[in-house]
């Protein structure tokens, strides 16, 4: 017996009329597993473009107080940690050393504001040895950084 071969559109045409034009893949509910796999992808991309890298810096407690006053944006900056280390902008400057970065502080910005930043720790006599160096080099007005105290911290 043989068998006759039909063409290809007539053997397709029987099984398109078969299926409902509803339950076709085009008219059909958008699967899940796509849209999975496009949210891990912009998740990834995210999680690969933020940066991870710690700044190096010290930690300072500041010491609290109920009154704040405050100072002008773009000031500068002295920090002073627990064990003695002095910054001033940023960059790890000498004790003997202060009084020249303050001169030259002021030549650049003659009327900037000082913030100093101690730790609740560090001794008055080194906050008011620092304020007399700067007095001295020609800064017009220091102030002195603290946190606001809030009801469940001490």
């Amino acid at each position: 017996m043989k068998t006759q071969y039909r063409p290809l559109y007539e053997r397709i045409s029987k099984l398109q009329r078969r299926y409902r034009p509803e339950n076709r893949i085009a008219r059909g509910m958008v699967d899940a597993a796509p849209l999975a796999d496009i949210a891990l992808l912009v998740f990834l991309f995210f999680l690969a473009s933020s940066s991870f890298i710690l700044q190096p810096g010290i930690t300072v407690e500041l010491p609290a107080s109920e009154f704040t006053g405050g100072a002008r944006y773009g000031g500068m900056v002295v920090t002073i940690s627990q064990e003695g280390m002095i910054f001033f902008n940023d960059e790890r400057t000498p004790r003997e050393g202060l009084a020249s970065a303050f001169s030259q502080a002021v030549h650049d910005n003659p009327d900037g504001v000082l913030v100093i930043e101690a730790d609740s720790r560090v001794r008055n006599s080194t906050l008011v040895d620092i304020y007399n160096t700067a007095t001295a080099s020609g800064i017009k007005e220091a102030v002195l950084a603290t946190r606001v105290s809030s009801p469940d911290r001490p």
